[in-house]
């Protein structure tokens, strides 16, 4: 029999960066179809210190990764926000997701937002909704992952599914 023609699945863990919020998630690829396999967020709490909740984001994410074995990841990268506080922490959140996934011996794919919206859409302008549906469709969930954190997440990993198909081949 000729194995060669036969896709070898990968696993793709997918990060949406926050510090409140970090939304994860992870997928099955093997060939063109992607299945979901576990979706969620890391929540910290605000009264927490910083260090404390970078920490914890830290442990979890690396938990999750020990838990799911992902042999690829990917996260979002950081676009302009008006509020300088705000695009400082989420900085810091995405260098310790960064840090637990080369911790974990993986190299994250880093993926703009545009370019995710063009992978799962077609359209790099595509609203927020229309991104959340395209992964309910190629996820087959009967309803969009909750938080939105955590459908931005499989839209991460999705996008680097769609982008390196070759990876599953």
């Amino acid at each position: 029999m000729n194995t060669s023609n036969i896709c070898k699945p990968i696993r793709i863990l997918g990060i949406d960066p926050g510090t409140a919020i970090m939304g994860w998630g992870i997928v099955d690829q093997s060939g063109p179809d992607i299945k979901p396999v576990r979706f969620g967020c890391i929540t910290s709490d605000k009264t927490v210190s910083r260090d404390d909740r970078l920490f914890a984001i830290f442990e979890t994410l690396g938990q999750v990764m020990r838990d799911f074995q992902p042999t690829e990841c990917a996260i979002e990268e950081l676009f302009f926000f008006k509020n300088q506080k705000t695009i400082i922490s989420v900085a810091e959140a995405r260098g310790v997701a960064i840090l637990a996934m080369r911790n974990f011996g993986l190299h994250p794919h880093e993926y703009t937002p545009l370019q995710i919206k063009q992978a799962l859409t077609g359209y790099g302008r595509a609203e927020k909704s229309q991104i959340q549906e395209m992964v309910r469709l190629i996820c087959d969930l009967k309803e969009c992952p909750k938080p939105d954190d955590a459908a931005d997440a499989l839209a991460v990993a999705i996008c680097h599914g769609q982008t390196n198909r070759q990876l599953a081949s």
